[in-house]
């Protein structure tokens, strides 16, 4: 016997297959839908039928852009240096380095991180590009911007591989402890680089 009418099943079936959202959260944002004025649902609906038609990944840095742009404005922007490069795995590394306000070059997204487990390699990644990009905008330093992984850290490892006999300098994210961070809890790659990355006080 069906609980709940079939097209709010459905509703909350498409929540709960979207990462991180289990069966409870996508039972209230179904509810949600429905409480709501149904303008909101309508809004919704007819900005996830337009999003595939209306994004794009920019052809130079793999940057998520409108599909009427030919190259990202994070690139084009003159005021942008285009001989730094910030390499990041996901479009979305790209705002959380905007918010900071403090990096004024430019970026390029290798679209995931080799991870083996999961059929991840090189090859599957924007690498090639990046090295071509080195030479077209004779960038003189890249700033390795991946997570502190395994995988971050081995995709790091194999750019910086490619790299050799290169004359750009690379660089990698300084990794320490968090503000607010109580040090008994820090685990020890964290402290680890935390002793690396040590500054003059």
């Amino acid at each position: 016997m069906q609980v709940l009418p079939k097209a709010l099943q459905e509703v909350i079936d498409a929540f709960a297959n979207l990462p991180g959202v289990g069966s409870r959260t996508a039972e209230r944002y179904a509810y949600m839908l429905i409480r709501r004025d149904p303008k909101y649902a309508k809004t919704l609906s007819l900005s996830l039928d337009t999003l595939h038609e209306s994004v794009k990944y920019c052809p130079v840095t793999f940057a998520l852009i409108d599909a009427d742009v030919a190259v990202s404005p994070l690139y084009t922007d003159p005021r942008r240096d285009r001989q730094t490069i910030a390499v990041v795995a996901e479009p979305f590394d790209i705002m959380a380095l905007e918010k900071t306000a403090s990096f004024n070059g430019t970026y390029h997204v290798l679209g995931g991180l080799v991870s083996p487990i999961d059929g991840v390699g090189p090859e599957d990644l924007h690498i090639k590009e990046l090295v071509k990009r080195i030479a077209d905008d004779t960038v003189s330093e890249i700033i390795l911007a991946t997570n502190a992984s395994v995988e971050g850290e081995s995709t790091a490892l194999f750019i910086q591989q490619q790299l050799e006999g290169s004359t750009v300098r690379i660089t990698r994210l300084a990794r320490g402890l968090p503000i607010g961070a109580d040090l008994e809890y820090a685990d020890q790659i964290t402290l680890s680089r935390a002793l690396e990355g040590r500054q003059t006080f």
